[in-house]
């Protein structure tokens, strides 16, 4: 049986990012080696890990992540103080959500926590 261990991001600069995600996510570095910085996992969550690479990641959106927020306003504030911008905002129904990118234009979503 397979698990997801991690979610690698490649970016050109992994120390930005990895600082980045750290904070919104309310964790820190964990390892580095060489190219790569991993996040220590928050207790039942995925791992986070940043790769160094020459170029972006080019072409359509391959990957995001999907974070759900009890204070939905407080934790967009803060994701934008961080470095974050706002892309889009959705409604499917009742569920509403907000398209992010991080520094590095990496999209992920914040929605309300059920």
């Amino acid at each position: 049986m397979l698990r997801l261990s991690t979610v690698m991001i490649n970016t050109e600069n992994p120390e930005r990012l990895a600082r980045f995600w750290a904070q919104l996510l309310g964790t820190e570095p964990v390892s580095e080696h060489g190219d790569f910085i991993w996040l220590k996992a928050v207790e039942g969550q995925t791992g986070l890990a940043f790769q160094a690479v020459s170029e972006p990641t080019s072409g359509p959106r391959r990957l995001h992540l999907d974070l759900v927020a009890d204070d939905l306003a407080a934790e967009l504030a803060r994701a934008e103080s961080l470095g974050a911008s706002q892309l889009a905002d959705h409604w499917s129904g009742s569920f509403h959500w907000y398209v992010m990118a991080d520094p590095d234009g990496n999209e992920f979503c914040i929605s309300p926590g059920h």
